[in-house]
């Protein structure tokens, strides 16, 4: 067990669980299995750690998004080749 960012118990667990992220363009959001989330058992809370929300934003930013299809999972979003070596506007 971890210690949950909402209610400071140690109850939380790591777990896989599909998000659902809107793309750069705004235009239309994906499903995103698999992604690696926390789930409270205390508050019943389920969130994705600021690494991983930090991942999925720059690996949208530095891909070619608008081709995705609409459901991935993280692991096959994270091997998509970049089209820059950083997010230049994370500062």
């Amino acid at each position: 067990m971890i210690k949950c960012n909402w209610c400071d118990q140690i109850a939380a667990k790591e777990i896989m669980d599909s998000v659902f992220w809107e793309l750069p363009s705004g235009l239309r959001a994906i499903e995103i299995k698999a992604t690696p989330t926390i789930c409270c058992e205390a508050c019943s809370m389920v969130y994705q750690q600021d690494e991983i929300v930090e991942e999925i934003e720059d690996q949208l930013m530095l891909i070619k998004s608008d081709e995705l299809p609409t459901s991935i999972t993280y692991r096959e979003l994270m091997e998509i080749p970049k089209l820059l070596k950083k997010n230049y506007f994370r500062f």
